[in-house]
């Protein structure tokens, strides 16, 4: 079945659509612009930057998930061009300002040229009161030379053809500024495909554009590709400083720089995990995502203390590394288990997007879902293996030979 765009562009090909974001977040996230894509030709250079925006918008066209393609300043409207005789204007009396004010007066009302209100008498509210030819007398150009000129003379007014000549051109419709420059605007919008994949596609056509545009003339993309692109190299950096700060955290507190490294082996997992759910419920990978791939590090960094710990305390009581592995896995299935069930459940609700404006925030639990289900794999079976392989010449603790400190359990240790 067709989509009301593809309906209204079958039906009028010689017309142009695109569609207002109808959302106050897209609004505010497109900073104002009607579609989240627009790449800007800007400069004093007009035509060689007109054809330039041309082939940005016929390669965009091409681009899956782009719709809604545009040059937003259109360039060739049609205009009437109104030539007026002086001579012939002068011996009858007009002059150019009585043409032009007539003409202003029946195509857009008097209120242009002088306005006026009357002031209801018994509210005291102002009406303004305007006069103009109705739209059906003035639909052709033989109706419009046809209208009535009204000079220093009234009792002899003159029409329109008797001093003017028409001629037919084109003018833009619109001009657009940008830092005092002339800009060209190409708008796209995305249906059907995520908005990184069809912003990384343009911005390698702005970059194959950018060495063919004149001196003086700049090539940008804006909208809320811009904040997109800010958002997700903030995230980034943030993502692996929160990894970063946890290793070196840990290495702080256990004294070591190997225990740590065993302990962030379970992330892989947790990224792989976040990658596997997003794609199954075809979710892009968004701010949101990020923010849940940010939460999942640090409870699956947390099992794995939990693990690496008790690996650590089997060690010193003179299990081999492999001993020790099997025991911790086994010791902490419970605890591990039981800090992700709780988080996967509590997030269940928001993964399936329901209230109102759920589906904000669904990307977040399902990362975070993802996240730890296959974290919590790695920190049960991948972690210990790891542990085993580093620590396997970790010899056990040699008991010393003073009697003070040979004891049972159930018998503490002299003082001394």
């Amino acid at each position: 079945m067709k989509t009301l765009r593809e309906q209204l562009a079958a039906r009028f090909p010689q017309l142009s659509f695109y569609f207002q974001p109808a959302d106050i977040v897209s609004q505010i996230l497109n900073f104002g612009l009607p579609a989240p894509i627009d790449i800007q030709v800007a400069g004093y250079a007009d035509k060689p930057n007109y054809a330039i925006a041309r082939q940005i918008e016929a390669r965009v066209k091409q681009i899956p998930g782009a719709v809604d393609v545009g040059l937003h300043q259109v360039t060739n409207a049609p205009e009437l061009r109104v030539k007026v005789d002086r001579t012939r204007a002068q011996e009858l009396g007009f002059t150019e300002r009585d043409v032009a004010n007539s003409l202003l007066i029946s195509l857009s009302s008097s209120f242009q040229v002088t306005p006026n209100f009357w002031t209801d008498p018994k509210s005291g509210i102002n009406y303004p009161v305007a006069i103009q030819t109705p739209q059906h007398l003035v639909d052709s150009v033989g109706a419009i030379t046809s209208t009535s000129l009204a000079g220093n003379d009234p009792a002899h007014p003159q029409l329109l053809s008797n001093l003017v000549a028409l001629e037919r051109n084109e003018t833009p419709a619109d001009v657009s500024h940008t830092n005092v420059q002339p800009v060209f605007d190409i708008y796209a919008n995305v249906q059907g495909a995520d908005l990184g994949r069809v912003s990384d596609k343009v911005t390698k056509i702005v970059n194959e554009l950018r060495p063919k545009l004149p001196p003086g003339s700049t090539l940008t993309v804006r909208g809320q590709v811009e904040s997109m692109n800010s958002a997700f190299s903030k995230l980034g950096l943030g993502l692996i400083f929160a990894a970063a700060l946890i290793y070196f955290l840990m290495v702080v507190n256990f004294q070591s720089w190997t225990d740590p490294f065993i302990i962030i082996t379970a992330l892989p997992g947790a990224f792989a995990g976040i990658l596997w759910m997003l794609f199954l419920t075809h979710t892009t990978f968004n701010v949101e995502s990020m923010m849940g791939a940010i939460m999942s590090i640090g409870v699956a960094t947390a099992n794995s203390i939990l693990m690496i710990t008790f690996a650590n305390e089997q060690l010193r009581e003179g299990r081999s590394a492999l001993d020790a592995a099997i025991t911790a896995g086994h010791t902490r299935l419970r605890p591990v288990l039981m800090t992700a069930l709780a988080m996967i459940i509590g997030m269940v609700p928001m993964a399936l997007g329901l209230g109102e404006g759920g589906e904000q925030n669904a990307p977040l639990g399902r990362a975070v879902i993802g996240g730890l289900l296959v974290a919590t794999v790695a920190t049960l079976f991948f972690v210990p293996v790891v542990f085993s392989v580093i620590r396997h010449k970790t010899r056990p603790r040699e008991i010393d030979d003073d009697p003070d400190l040979i004891h049972t359990p159930f018998e503490p240790a002299s003082q001394h």
